[in-house]
């Protein structure tokens, strides 16, 4: 997924910076998958083919796909009859297939399936009659959508710590834990370590609800950013992997910076710097990284070595509908 970088050194005039590029990094699985439906859409139905939000939290791949005649829109309504509609990566409630069906319309459901997991650990632990404890962050989508596949009431969201101290069930409640797939490793076991100590009982996930690409990020930049000034991380505001990647860079010691593009560096932040650190988020394709090193590569003559922490293998098949 990631291409090695081989050391270079610039012509430019300055000192030499090191730049440290994490991997895995850039888009994962989830994230080909769903880019993949919408663009075999465009090839089977023909433009426009209408996607229900973002299909991922990145800029330079919605304004791709749009290009090529997809067009966003915030809710079902907004979409006419007779075309088709997807559902992006975060996950929908369960009203919107629900609402396509009845309209007519053929939809194709882009959710990740890390996502589709989660949702259906929850309808387990409602037909397990247990409340869940659902760790993640308050209007993110794939919140909305997790929060949409179980009956009003039956999820209640944690966002930190003191959360769990503000909760009102009894010590022995019939209880369950899950959590948004995007989250901090580390803020995740703190949330996860005060639930369980307040309530043993409760109900754990078979496995963690975290993503493997999630985790993965983390554990590069925590890798680079020790020896690091200053960590880029390229991703978009709304993007929740993107802004823990900064977190944990941040935690580890490194000043850090989240861009969308190339054209956002300000030159004056690489002074006094000597090594820099370099990370996507899960939505941010390789081309944007590429694009960093070559900026970075007129603003200074440059020493980059690839940092690799795990490699990835993990696919997701396409929607039926799709496999011609």
């Amino acid at each position: 997924m990631n291409a090695p970088f081989p050391s270079t050194t610039s012509s430019a005039s300055g000192l030499p910076l090191r730049l440290l590029i994490a991997a895995p990094r850039g888009f994962c699985a989830g994230v080909d998958r769903a880019i993949e439906i919408v663009e075999r859409a465009l090839e089977i139905y023909g433009p426009p083919v209408y996607v229900r939000h973002e299909i991922v939290h990145n800029k330079f791949v919605v304004d791709s796909l749009k290009a090529k005649g997809a067009v966003f829109v915030e809710e079902l309504s907004d979409v006419p009859d007779g075309v088709p509609v997807i559902f992006s990566a975060h996950g929908v409630p369960k009203s919107v297939p629900v609402e396509a069906t009845a309209r007519g319309l053929d939809w194709l459901d882009a959710t990740c399936p890390l996502v589709s997991k989660v949702h259906r650990q929850a309808e387990r632990q409602i037909e397990a009659d247990r409340h869940i404890l659902f760790i993640g962050h308050a209007g993110h989508p794939e919140v909305i959508g997790t929060f949409g596949q179980v009956p009003e009431g039956t999820m209640t969201l944690i966002e930190t710590v003191e959360d769990v101290a503000a909760l009102p069930f009894p010590y022995d409640a019939k209880l369950a834990y899950l959590s948004q797939t995007t989250l901090s490793v580390d803020d995740t076991a703190a949330i996860i370590k005060a639930i369980e100590a307040r309530y043993p009982q409760v109900a754990a996930p078979k496995a963690e609800d975290i993503c493997y690409a999630t985790s993965n990020r983390q554990a590069a930049v925590k890798q680079i950013a020790p020896m690091c000034q200053l960590v880029f991380v390229i991703g978009a505001p709304n993007s929740s992997n993107s802004l823990r990647l900064v977190e944990v860079a941040q935690r580890a010691g490194a000043r850090a910076q989240l861009i969308q593009r190339a054209e956002d560096i300000d030159p004056a932040w690489l002074d006094g710097v000597e090594t820099v650190g370099l990370t996507a988020g899960a939505s941010a394709p390789e081309q944007l990284v590429d694009e960093v090193v070559a900026r970075l590569k007129e603003l200074r003559d440059l020493v980059t070595d690839e940092v690799v922490t795990a490699k990835e293998r993990i696919t997701f098949k396409l929607p039926r509908q799709l496999m011609q």
